[in-house]
């Protein structure tokens, strides 16, 4: 069963804009293809969603994306906006089964993911595997919702049963130990956290305020209300500094396979 169902879908667009299931929209997109030159390169975006920023790197960046994902009914979505917006030869989408990826080695200049490795357990193995997808030189590049370091609050957990989804979320230590790991080199980890702290706390009046309204229009008001809930609680662990917000990546090393 999908854990991304239509009412989560569009709170998400609602919030965060047409396509994107993560914060940031477009300047998140920025944020993550930062001193990457892309134009005319290969990008793998995995867990692509709904296919906001793949749209973004093909119609702004000139990149050709494949954008991959585990939820069918995603991408069959994205593939209808893809031929909506005219962007068939620039962007594919394929729903992939959870594992290696399916892909020979060295097909990418680029492995990027909006949000999409908080929910992989094993994310060492798929650290390993990005690499083996990356041409030499090639870059990794990600956003995702991390942790501090511990073990989750009844907060945290809160959350997580509000969300409705699965989270196996890293500190930012150890999403640094796992690329070094993995054999990546110029490793950056930058924690972006003080901006969605602060943003949430919009959103969060945003949905209890002037938005509430269409919220309950398009949503009906027992979901509109438990997104509300949902909002406050992500509110607290932000707060808290608990839940982080971290782009992270690296480059494989020219000359390898």
């Amino acid at each position: 069963m999908s854990e991304y169902h239509d009412a989560m879908m569009k709170m998400m667009e609602l919030i965060w804009g047409p396509g994107f299931m993560a914060p940031g929209g477009e300047g998140n997109v920025a944020k993550l293809v930062e001193g990457l030159a892309i134009r005319g390169k290969r990008v793998l975006d995995i867990g692509s969603g709904l296919g906001g920023p793949a749209f973004v790197l093909a119609e702004t960046y000139g990149a050709s994306v494949v954008g991959i994902d585990l939820e069918p009914h995603l991408v069959q979505l994205a593939t209808q906006r893809s031929r909506e917006k005219r962007l068939e030869a620039r962007t594919e989408f394929m729903t992939v089964e959870p594992g290696r990826l399916p892909f020979p080695d060295q097909s990418f200049d680029v492995v990027l993911s909006c949000g999409a490795l908080t929910q992989i357990e094993d994310k060492e193995t798929m650290f390993r595997d990005c690499l083996r997808v990356l041409r030499p030189g090639g870059a990794l590049t990600c956003y995702d919702w991390m942790k501090s370091e511990g073990e989750y609050s009844e907060e945290m957990r809160y959350w997580f049963k509000m969300e409705g989804l699965t989270y196996n979320m890293e500190s930012p230590a150890r999403y640094e130990q796992m690329l070094e790991a993995a054999g990546f080199v110029d490793i950056a980890i930058v924690d972006r956290s003080d901006w969605y702290r602060r943003r949430v706390r919009t959103e969060f009046e945003m949905i209890t305020t002037d938005l509430n309204k269409r919220m309950v229009e398009i949503l009906g008001q027992r979901d509109a209300d438990h997104f509300v809930e949902n909002w406050r609680a992500m509110v607290v662990v932000c707060d808290k500094g608990e839940m982080l917000q971290v782009y992270s990546g690296g480059r494989k090393p020219p000359g390898t396979e």
